[in-house]
């Protein structure tokens, strides 16, 4: 008897998704609930699973194919018998794309300006050196190479100067969400800046116990969490939404989590985070991130969220603006730690230093109110007993 492969349902407000990885291949043999294919919508991964034990008779698929719901996949014999020796084989390698030379800098370092770059490449050269600032080629140092001169030269790389690949459905629906922010909302960004040393320092003297009482690292973010459910509670606009002619004010807080995977950026939601501990906040972004890292994200991972935070600062990230996260009001960027001279009490200390921003929908949130919404953030930083007491 033969087994229909499908495309099973993909989740409220999604038709269609891509075939991302294809794990298996025509002959091979399957064990029941085995990982057949790995298909990729604007949201999240989701697994296509054998519905039994048997050989793949047909794939209806290739990698790259768009499906929508109920479409046929493969085909799968049952009754076929295990092949002597079989196991499970392995994922079909996907190409390697071949590795293009940045036509702007050579082997030897040396960057070239645009006119020598365009020069080189078309006459096939590869300066390694020239008598520019920092060793920078120019286009008399190109030239000279071409008609023998002292300028060193190599072969040029082999290989095309340019590959297109098409955009996965997850990057296009960032793509778009993000246009529509700038589109829709009318967003500005406030800063403002915070002491690290006070959450550093209780950070360093509980870390050990926290981790061997609760089975999680303590880290700034459940700080920062607590924090803004704090500020959200005291700038209620930053917490709701626009709907219509009407504003939806949230007596919750879901805080989406942006983290950033080999696929593009998600944003998973920690949902009430106004009602968790510290531990409980720790451990909630940690299975987020593991499961965004593993493409194990659900629906209902990524649906709703009341307000956005994102760490820029894990890249190294100094100062950014992020954008809103629709159809929430508003987000807050953190970012990198950094000593730098502050003045306290009248001396210059050397303090490990952190930029705040928050984007809002001036919509909504007046300027008053998102200074004061970061202004309570910083509070609870620099003086975390706030936190405890709630003040």
């Amino acid at each position: 008897m033969t087994v229909e492969i499908i495309v099973p349902p993909l989740g409220e407000s999604v038709s269609e998704a891509t075939i991302a990885k294809l794990l298996k291949k025509v002959g091979d043999y399957v064990k029941a609930d085995e990982m057949i294919v790995e298909l990729e919508t604007d949201k999240v991964s989701l697994e296509v699973n054998a519905p039994v034990a048997g050989i793949i008779k047909e794939l209806k698929v290739a990698e790259g194919d768009t499906v929508k719901v109920k479409t046929l996949i493969g085909i799968i014999d049952d009754t076929a018998a295990k092949p002597a020796g079989a196991g499970t084989s392995a994922p079909v390698a996907a190409s390697k794309p071949v590795e293009v030379a940045a036509p702007a800098k050579t082997s030897g370092g040396a960057h070239l300006s645009p006119a020598a770059s365009k020069i080189a490449a078309e006459n096939n050269v590869n300066v390694a050196s020239g008598s520019g600032k920092d060793g920078r080629v120019t286009k008399g140092d190109v030239l000279g190479a071409i008609a023998g001169g002292s300028v060193s030269v190599a072969p040029a790389a082999s290989g095309p100067r340019e590959e297109r690949v098409k955009m996965t459905k997850l990057r296009q629906k960032i793509a778009e969400r993000l246009k529509d922010s700038q589109n829709t909302a009318a967003s500005l960004t406030t800063f403002n800046e915070v002491d690290m040393s006070a959450v550093m320092k209780l950070r360093d003297l509980y870390k050990d116990e926290f981790l061997k009482k609760h089975g999680v690292k303590l880290g700034f973010m459940s700080f920062f969490t607590k924090a803004a459910v704090a500020a959200l509670k005291t700038i209620p606009a930053v917490n709701a939404e626009i709907q219509g002619d009407e504003v939806v004010y949230k007596n919750y807080c879901d805080i989406s989590v942006a983290v950033g995977t080999p696929t593009g950026l998600v944003v998973p939601v920690l949902r009430d985070a106004d009602r968790l501990s510290f531990a409980g906040i720790e451990a909630g972004i940690a299975n987020l991130g593991k499961k965004a890292r593993d493409g194990k994200l659900t629906m209902q991972d990524m649906t709703g969220g009341t307000f956005t935070i994102s760490n820029g600062g894990v890249y190294g990230s100094l100062m950014g603006t992020p954008i809103i996260n629709p159809p929430q009001t508003g987000i807050l960027g953190l970012h990198k730690i950094q000593d730098r001279p502050v003045v306290v009490g009248g001396e210059i200390k050397i303090r490990p230093m952190m930029y705040l921003a928050l984007t809002y929908d001036h919509r909504l949130i007046d300027g008053g109110e998102a200074v004061t919404f970061l202004v309570k953030i910083k509070e609870a930083i620099e003086d975390p007993q706030r936190l405890l007491l709630e003040i």
